[in-house]
């Protein structure tokens, strides 16, 4: 069988929107055909479509729905699984690194299912396997498949994502499911409404992509509206120049919050900052939903939940997370299909490549000298990667200043300050509109550094 041409996803970003079509045009085919949306006996004969074929997980992290669905899916597509679930009983625990294991695990199999730690880690992944990597999420940067369950689940009970209001609540930085979601969201023209734990809310750096690049214009809700639990309203506008033409903040706010079509909550990320005391924590309960905005909103959760969601609304008619968990068998068959090329209409292949809005230069440091990433929990902070992680940065334009930011390559963590030293001449430069122009070549003459005083101490004046 003739192999479709590379491709990871690591990023829900790394689909575009027609791509993503296309793997819910497969998981509702394989619905129709093999099973109701909450899976009777008669999905369990499956196809045979990757017959021969081999899903290799390599998990790194607990998990459940994620890696037994996939097993599930690539099981019923009639490939075969093998798996590592147990970092304690893997190489890993003798001192290998990522990028020596998935070079490894590629000679294997087929394809990688990837969940690690580290923000960033799909992409070193997808870096060294010389097969597909699907990001099945790293530490607190994407889970982009968990999105696609989400935005199917929204689909089936919506004619169109465009112009529904989601109120997301709970853990918004740290969850690496909510950062997938709100940019899925945002490209398909729903409206947000945040309503974060106090402390976690969204990062600052997916804050700047929703309002620079996803054409999000972001709102306070105003004192007088009476909402003390909404923090933050994304309205996505459906063309460029409609951003202008966006109301007022308390218009904003009466229109958002007058019908709420999803709940989306979340689970206090525990994991990502253990000992933390988050204090009061949002609970979804019959409480919560008793206002009339509530009064047809699907209530969702990636799952698992800790307390945040309430046991009793189990049999409400709203409820709709286990049947969002009920796609993730579909959804996952769907992608592994078009990853691998299965169905000869439906390959990922056929597209041009992900939706990647943000363009820029490319900036390199192999050798390490200069600025690093700033995200304590960045894959290439792993002492265990070495060498197999660069400095490496995207130059993002940034609409609204002359001075662009760097975006890592690895978990897409922003940098807003920084300065650039010439390699030639030794001098640190500090015309950040010229900065803002460089091409990738002229970035090669650079090496950039936090600041002043780190450019001195490597020498640069």
């Amino acid at each position: 069988m003739q192999m479709t041409p590379l491709r990871h996803i690591a990023s829900i970003n790394d689909l575009t929107n027609d791509e993503i079509a296309a793997v819910f045009d497969t998981a509702q085919s394989f619905l129709d055909t093999l099973g109701d949306p909450h899976f009777s006996h008669r999905i369990a004969r499956g196809t045979e479509l990757a017959n021969g074929m081999m899903l290799a997980t390599l998990f790194h992290e607990p998990s459940t729905r994620t890696r037994l669905s996939f097993e599930s899916a690539m099981n019923r597509l009639g490939g075969r699984v093998i798996t590592s679930a147990d970092p304690a009983t893997s190489s890993t625990a003798k001192g290998e690194s990522l990028a020596d294991s998935v070079r490894v695990v590629s000679n294997y199999a087929d394809l990688i299912v990837i969940r690690h730690p580290c923000d960033g880690a799909a992409r070193l992944a997808a870096e060294y396997a010389h097969i597909p990597v699907i990001n099945g999420g790293d530490g607190a940067h994407e889970h982009p498949t968990q999105t696609l369950c989400d935005l199917f689940t929204l689909k089936k009970k919506n004619a169109s994502l465009r112009g529904l209001n989601i109120a997301i609540a709970g853990d918004l930085r740290g969850s690496r499911t909510i950062h997938s979601f709100v940019y899925a969201l945002a490209r398909f023209g729903a409206n947000l409404v945040l309503m974060p734990a106090k402390g976690l809310e969204l990062p600052a750096h997916v804050d700047r992509r929703l309002r620079d690049e996803f054409r999000c214009t972001m709102a306070k809700p105003p004192a007088e509206a009476g909402e003390t639990n909404v923090d933050a309203l994304y309205i996505t506008a459906k063309e460029p120049h409609q951003l202008s033409l966006i109301p007022e903040a308390l218009d904003i706010h009466v229109k958002l919050t007058s019908r709420i079509d999803a709940v989306y909550v979340t689970r206090f990320q525990k994991e990502r900052e253990p000992g933390r005391n988050y204090g009061a924590y949002p609970t979804v309960d019959a409480e919560f939903l008793k206002d009339a905005k509530y009064a047809k909103a699907s209530v969702m959760h990636p799952l698992p939940r800790v307390g945040e969601l309430a046991h009793a609304l189990d049999s409400d008619a709203r409820a709709s997370y286990f049947e969002q968990a009920s796609y993730g068998v579909p959804i996952r068959m769907a992608l592994i299909a078009a990853t691998l090329g299965l169905l000869k209409d439906k390959s990922l292949a056929r597209f041009t490549g992900g939706f990647a809005p943000a363009k820029g230069a490319h900036y390199e440091d192999a050798a390490r000298i200069g600025l690093r990433c700033r995200n304590p929990n960045c894959i290439t902070h792993d002492p265990l990667e070495g060498s197999t992680t660069r400095n490496l940065f995207t130059l993002v334009p940034a609409p609204t200043s002359s001075k662009a930011v760097l975006r890592c390559h690895y978990c897409e963590t922003d940098i807003e300050t920084y300065v650039a030293a010439h390699k030639g001449d030794k001098k640190v430069h500090h015309d950040q509109e010229a900065i803002h122009n460089m091409t990738t070549k002229d970035l090669t003459q650079f090496v950039m550094f936090a600041d002043d005083a780190a450019a001195s101490e490597a020498g640069f004046a």
